[in-house]
C-alpha cells in the first residue's frame, strides 16, 4: 500500500522593518569610511535599526500577524511556531514562546532555532517536515533579528554590514504538484570562529571583564566568511537542483541570503540567471540575517516577479558555519483563495 505524500508549501508571508534608517552618509560622520567605500564592497546604501526598547519578539510579532492575515489563518490554528534568531530577547525562555503567548496561539508548541543567518531556511525545512510527517497542519516560521544591539558601532568592518528586521511565513499542505521539492542542510563547525559572539554563554559568562573587552559584540573574519559564502551558495544551489532532479535551466527565480551584492552576483552568474530573476534588497536593508530571505521573498511576490508554478530556489549561509537551500514550486495561495 502506497504511503500518501504530503507536500508542504508557503501559504502566507509577512514582514516588518523598523522605521529608523541609517544611511552610509550618516556613518561617515562617526567612522573612517565613506558611502562609496561601503557600497562598492557590499552593495549596501542603508539599513534599518530598531527604536529604543524595541526587541526581537516585537518585530517578530508584527511580521507574524501580517503573515497570518495573509494566509487567512487564526493564531489558534497554529500547531507549531519556529523562531529563527541569533538575537533573542534573552537566552531563555525562547523568543518563540514569548511570540506564542503574544499571538494567542494557545495550541502551538514553540521553540527557537539558532543556525546563524541560515536559520530561516533551516526553520522552513524543519517546519515542512512536521507537515509532511502529518504531525502538524499549520506551522509559523519567523526570522527576526535585532543585530544593532550586538554590533560595535566603532568597528567599520562589521557595523556597516548589518540591519534589523523580521519576516514570517505560514506553512501548510499544498497540492501535490506544488510546494517544497528538495532541501539541503549543511554545517562546518571548524569555521565557527570566523563569525561569533564570544561572551554571554556558558564558556564566557557575562562579567565586567567581558563587557570591557567588547566580547558581547559580533566578531567576524570577513575574508574567511566571504570565501565560505561564495562556495556555500554555489554548492548548495547545485545540490538542491540535483536532489530535485532538475537543471539550472529550470530555475525561474533565486532568493539568496542578502549579505553582500558580490556574493549574490557570483551565485547568479554560476547559475546562469540574469539579475532580473534574482531577489536583491541588500542595498536598502543590509544583512538582516534570518530576516533577509523572507524580506526578499515578500518584495518579490509584491512586485509580481514570482508566479504560480515557478521553480524558486532559496539559499543561504551563516555563522556556524552553516548553509541551507530549498527548491519550491510556488503555489499561488492568493489566486487559489
Amino acid at each position: 500500500m502506497a504511503i500518501e505524500k504530503i507536500r508542504a508549501g508557503i501559504v502566507g508571508v509577512g514582514t516588518y522593518a523598523p522605521e529608523r534608517v541609517i544611511t552610509n552618509k550618516e556613518l561617515e560622520q562617526t567612522l573612517d569610511t565613506s558611502d562609496e567605500w561601503i557600497f562598492s564592497r557590499t552593495g549596501i546604501r542603508e539599513r534599518r535599526v530598531v527604536a529604543e526598547g524595541e526587541a526581537t519578539s516585537d518585530q517578530a510579532l508584527i511580521a507574524s500577524r501580517r503573515a497570518l492575515e495573509d494566509a487567512g489563518v487564526h493564531p489558534e490554528e497554529l500547531d507549531l511556531i519556529i523562531t529563527a534568531t541569533n538575537t533573542p530577547d534573552m537566552i531563555f525562555p525562547a523568543t518563540g514562546c514569548l511570540l506564542q503567548d503574544r499571538l494567542g496561539a494557545s495550541r502551538a508548541g514553540a521553540f527557537d532555532l539558532l543556525a546563524g543567518c541560515t536559520g530561516f531556511i533551516y526553520g522552513v525545512i524543519v517546519g515542512a517536515q512536521f507537515i509532511s510527517a502529518g504531525t502538524a497542519n499549520t506551522v509559523l516560521v519567523t526570522g527576526a533579528e535585532t543585530l544593532s544591539r550586538v554590533l560595535d558601532w566603532e568597528d567599520r568592518n562589521t557595523c556597516v554590514l548589518f540591519g534589523d528586521g523580521a519576516g514570517a511565513v505560514v506553512l501548510r499542505r499544498v497540492p501535490d504538484d506544488r510546494g517544497i521539492i528538495s532541501t539541503v542542510l549543511g554545517s562546518d563547525g571548524s569555521g565557527g570562529r570566523f563569525l561569533y559572539q564570544p561572551a554571554g554563554g556558558s564558556r564566557n559568562p557575562a562579567s565586567a571583564e567581558t563587557v570591557a573587552q567588547n566580547l558581547h559584540y559580533l566578531h567576524m573574519n570577513g575574508r574567511e566568511v566571504f570565501k565560505f559564502a561564495v562556495r556555500a551558495m554555489e554548492e548548495g544551489a547545485q545540490e538542491v537542483l540535483r536532489r530535485a532532479g532538475m537543471t539550472g535551466d529550470e530555475v525561474d527565480f533565486l532568493i539568496p541570503h542578502q549579505a553582500n551584492i558580490r556574493i549574490i552576483e557570483h551565485a547568479a552568474k554560476r547559475m546562469k540567471l540574469p539579475m532580473e530573476r534574482v531577489a536583491v534588497n541588500v542595498d536598502r536593508y543590509g544583512n538582516t540575517s534570518t530576516a533577509s530571505v523572507p524580506l526578499a521573498l515578500e518584495e518579490s511576490l509584491t512586485s509580481g516577479k514570482i508566479k504560480d508554478g515557478d521553480n524558486v530556489i532559496m539559499i543561504g549561509f551563516g555563522a556556524g558555519l552553516t548553509w541551507a537551500g530549498l527548491m519550491i514550486k510556488w503555489y499561488d495561495y492568493k489566486k487559489q483563495g
